[in-house]
């Protein structure tokens, strides 16, 4: 018992010193302190974007209509009089709300769990498991959320629509909840191979070590070695994998905007300005209304990506 106890402390001991190196390593990085500061502005200002908005997203004022950015509307008004500075707010936080709940669902929850059961049990349940990921993995990712989402809408809104008629549940669909599990269901839908394959490999390599043969021996339960012995030994590459991750995840979810299959009008995405900002004419006559949504777009699908390469560097050991 005593040697099980030393063990654990020298093991967090260490886990704690290699997450100070790590930390240490990543804030002498220019790149990777300046993609915090920008996703921590962006996703701030989407998280209160209730509390800073200068207008409502629905008001329109037909006296500024197609107007370029002023003091009075800073980011200029669309083809409606509606303010563009208040709908990206809003388009941000629907983005945040989507895309960091479908990543700790599907990548985190589920893929993560996944690939700790496939890689330590194997044989039928890792059969199982790796074969319905391969199913999901089979189709192009863009292509299967297009179908689910375009498949599961109708449903979904028409179950919603049920529970009002039924329930005392008043403005479920004005809330945007159909859009939002939508979006959701497609994304986690085949978020959560890529982690699960990945937490996989970590665990073929790690469950015959010493130290899991050790908590074996000593008599530790199957989710003590789970999730207290294997799962932190493999948290480096999750780290990394989530990070890249979200800016393909936010790609992607400005793009079913972008097609129609996203967050439906009136509530604003960034995906819907964009598409509604994106023909010739529209790019000659009102510019600014691809400016402001275009910029936040790239701001957070590039500050993902450079944050991810950034710490694949600092959590690399053959880059140390």
């Amino acid at each position: 018992m005593v040697v099980k106890e030393l063990t654990g402390e020298l093991r967090e001991q260490e886990s704690r010193s290699h997450l100070a190196r790590a930390w240490s390593r990543l804030i002498r990085k220019k790149i990777a302190v300046t993609c915090m500061v920008a996703l921590v502005l962006v996703y701030s200002a989407g998280i209160f974007a209730p509390l800073i908005s200068p207008y409502e997203y629905t008001a329109q004022d037909y006296a500024a209509v197609r107007k370029p950015p002023t003091g009075e509307h800073w980011a200029g008004t669309d083809l409606k009089g509606r303010d563009m500075l208040t709908r990206v707010l809003w388009g941000i936080q629907n983005t945040v709300v989507i895309t960091v709940v479908s990543m700790a669902s599907g990548s985190l929850v589920i893929g993560v769990t996944l690939g700790l059961v496939s890689g330590y049990f194997g044989k039928r349940i890792d059969a199982v498991i790796m074969r319905v990921g391969e199913v999901f993995s089979s189709f192009p990712d863009i292509l299967l959320v297009i179908i689910l989402a375009a498949t599961l809408r109708p449903r979904i809104l028409d179950w919603v629509r049920w529970l009002e008629d039924n329930t005392f549940l008043d403005g479920l669909v004005r809330s945007g909840i159909v859009d939002y599990t939508v979006i959701f269901l497609a994304l986690v839908s085949f978020s959560w191979f890529g982690m699960a394959r990945l937490v996989r490999g970590q665990v073929l390599s790690l469950k015959e070590t010493q130290f899991i043969e050790a908590a074996r021996a000593l008599g530790s339960s199957t989710p003590r070695i789970l999730f207290i012995h294997l799962l932190p030994n493999a948290i480096s590459p999750i780290v990394v994998s989530v990070t890249m991750g979200m800016g393909a995840m936010i790609g992607t979810e400005i793009i079913l905007s972008f097609l129609g299959l996203g967050i439906q009008p009136p509530r604003p995405s960034l995906g819907l300005m964009l598409q509604e900002a994106g023909s010739l004419s529209a790019l000659r006559q009102v510019p600014w209304m691809l400016l402001t949504p275009g910029l936040v777009a790239w701001t957070l699908v590039l500050g993902w990506n450079l944050l991810g390469d950034a710490l694949n560097d600092v959590l690399n050991p053959r880059t140390r």
